[in-house]
């Protein structure tokens, strides 16, 4: 039951939670303040719907912004009340979902309203890591308030009339929003990288149920297990066809088909996302050379290069998981770093940030090289070199320095041709194919592919009771 009205805010919480669950907390609480007439405006809730409910039968708490008092600025109590859901969900080991459509700070508050962006701050801050975070933008959510989604989790974003941005796209030197508008679902999810996923108002609530029932509740208690209905031993058959595009490979693996893409607008080169597995919640990170869209057509190709933008958002995803014991799974296909002027800033950050996160992780860590896997790229992949506890190779993998042909040719410069393919095909059977990977220990077995699906289960199984110690220290500094 709700104390106000049924708003359009309301009527959020209700659309998401499961019938009848949502109770209401602080529904009775108003502003404060009285300068600049305050006293003569009614302020219920102070703009902010809260309290908690249920998810497919499991605990969340939950705040929605009101749009229709004040415009859902944040005030003194307005942050007071989403601080307490954060106090509460800590204490409960629960997710906290955020609804937003706000002003942005209130003017009438001043200092007031900025020390409650600062608490807000606070309480996601010592959030982070324990309790899964979720923001669902509906409205405007700028200036200082763009900060709550970053610091979030995973962002939900309304395809037409939801806008984020520090700044306005009209505030930008040289810009205007007809010329690029900034504060889009679209430049945030493809550019910025800060919105997982875009859609309208009933498909982001369908997506944050579907996103909740996939992970814990907390970085304690794991109750996003489910029973498996799926065969644990079916042959994926035709799947090295989809190595190009790992969200169709994925689809196939896990049980009963079922792969949540994360970000999947941004760095298209790198899919992430998570699957079911034996009933248990695996995330993934491959390499993507190919798109394919629905009706089964290549719509984007990529190189087979591991780029800045995807290091980045492999490596947050890998923390994500790290942080929650969620296993990872890795899908091997690349060939090297980008190569490009606009590559060369950041690749050499990005890429350590990627190999850090994987070594740094201790949840149990499986890859599978599905194609191509040379150079430094393919050890900042999650090789067994950095700690992937189990490393599987598909029957035609390459795994080695680089190409062989070019490896061939730097050998023996000058030679002629007929000498080069035939050093060439001697160092693919020598150094670069995963039976020779797997001679030396760096490959663990090679399969089929059709067998993918069974292998990872059972090396996931194997993997269920992992402990691995680590060097005492506060946190490390990549």
């Amino acid at each position: 039951m709700s104390n106000t009205a049924q708003t359009l805010a309301s009527k959020r919480i209700t659309s998401l939670l499961d019938e009848n669950s949502f109770v209401e907390i602080g529904g009775y609480v108003t502003a404060r303040n009285t300068d600049f007439n305050m006293q003569q405006t009614e302020t219920p809730g102070d703009g902010v719907v809260t309290g908690y409910g249920l998810i497919d039968g499991r605990l969340v708490y939950v705040y929605s912004q009101d749009g229709s008092v004040l415009g859902g600025t944040i005030g003194e109590m307005h942050a007071k009340k989403i601080a307490g859901i954060y106090d509460m969900a800590l204490k409960m080991g629960a997710p906290v979902i955020g609804l937003i459509d706000c002003a942005g700070l209130r003017l009438q508050e001043a200092t007031d309203a900025l020390n409650a962006f600062g608490e807000i701050y606070l309480k996601q801050t010592m959030a982070s890591g324990v309790i899964p975070q979720i923001t669902a933008i509906f409205g405007r959510c700028g200036g200082g308030l763009a900060l709550v989604p970053a610091l979030t989790d995973f962002t939900f974003m309304e395809s037409k009339k939801a806008e984020l941005f520090v700044n306005s796209p009209n505030a930008l030197d040289g810009n205007r929003k007809e010329k690029c508008d900034t504060a889009s679902a679209a430049f945030q999810s493809e550019e910025a990288g800060l919105v997982d996923f875009v859609g309208t108002e009933e498909e982001i609530m369908a997506g944050v149920r579907s996103l909740v029932s996939m992970l814990p509740e907390n970085n304690e208690d794991d109750s996003s297990y489910e029973d498996c209905t799926d065969d644990l031993n079916r042959a994926c058959a035709d799947l090295a066809n989809a190595v190009g595009d790992p969200a169709v490979l994925l689809s196939n693996i896990a049980d009963n088909n079922n792969f949540v893409e994360v970000k999947s607008a941004y760095a298209k080169d790198m899919v992430t996302g998570f699957v079911r597995l034996n009933g248990s919640t695996v995330g993934v990170v491959a390499n993507r050379t190919e798109r394919y869209n629905d009706e089964g057509e290549v719509a984007e190709t990529f190189d087979c290069v591991l780029s800045a933008r995807g290091a980045e958002k492999a490596a947050e995803f890998v923390e994500f998981c790290d942080a929650f014991e969620i296993p990872v799974l890795s899908l091997t296909n690349v060939a090297g770093f980008k190569a490009c002027k606009c590559s060369e800033r950041k690749i050499a950050k990005a890429a350590a940030k990627l190999t850090y996160a994987f070594a740094n992780a201790t949840v149990p860590k499986v890859n599978v090289i599905t194609g191509k896997a040379f150079g430094s790229a393919y050890v900042a992949m999650n090789s067994k070199a950095i700690g992937a506890d189990m490393t599987f190779a598909w029957e035609d993998a390459q795994i080695g320095m680089m190409d062989a042909q070019l490896a061939a040719k730097i050998m023996y410069a000058g030679a002629d041709m007929k000498v080069i393919n035939e050093k060439a095909a001697e160092y693919a059977a020598l150094q670069s194919s995963a039976l020779a990977a797997a001679k030396r220990g760096y490959v663990d077995n090679i399969i089929a592919a059709e067998d993918t699906r069974k292998y990872v289960i059972g090396a996931f199984e194997m993997l269920y009771a992992k402990r691995d110690d680590r060097p005492s220290k506060k946190h490390g500094t990549v």
